[in-house]
């Protein structure tokens, strides 16, 4: 069968401030964002399941990133010390790897409008 690719959308709230930018810059104050992640699987279908992976199983992967990024100051969190939505697709690529060997792309939102696009 074929090769698709499917993702899975996760949630959570968060707080950062830049530290890359000049102090005048407006992100260099803390604050938050409603962030989205898309986690993207690109492999063969499984003649028996009909699945890349399981959708369920995808979204336990992803909790404890999820669960650690959550209500929290991301600055605050080692490897995130300037968390832009850059650094953040990095981190995030990093923690799913070893356990999505078919993990092909990372979309971080920070806004609706605003986001980036990592495929490793």
């Amino acid at each position: 069968m074929a090769e698709m690719e499917i993702y899975k959308t996760l949630r959570f709230d968060a707080a950062h401030r830049l530290t890359g930018v000049p102090p005048t810059h407006k992100c260099s104050a803390m604050h938050g964002h409603g962030f989205e992640i898309e986690v993207y699987l690109r492999g063969p279908v499984d003649p028996k399941t009909g699945f890349v992976m399981d959708f369920g199983d995808l979204a336990k992967v992803c909790e404890p990133v999820v669960k650690q990024l959550d209500h929290a100051i991301l600055n605050d969190i080692e490897g995130l010390e300037n968390p832009t939505s850059e650094n953040m697709s990095v981190w995030v690529w990093k923690k799913l790897k070893p356990q999505l060997p078919l993990l092909s792309k990372i979309v971080i939102k920070e806004t609706e409008t605003s986001g980036c696009i990592y495929r490793g």
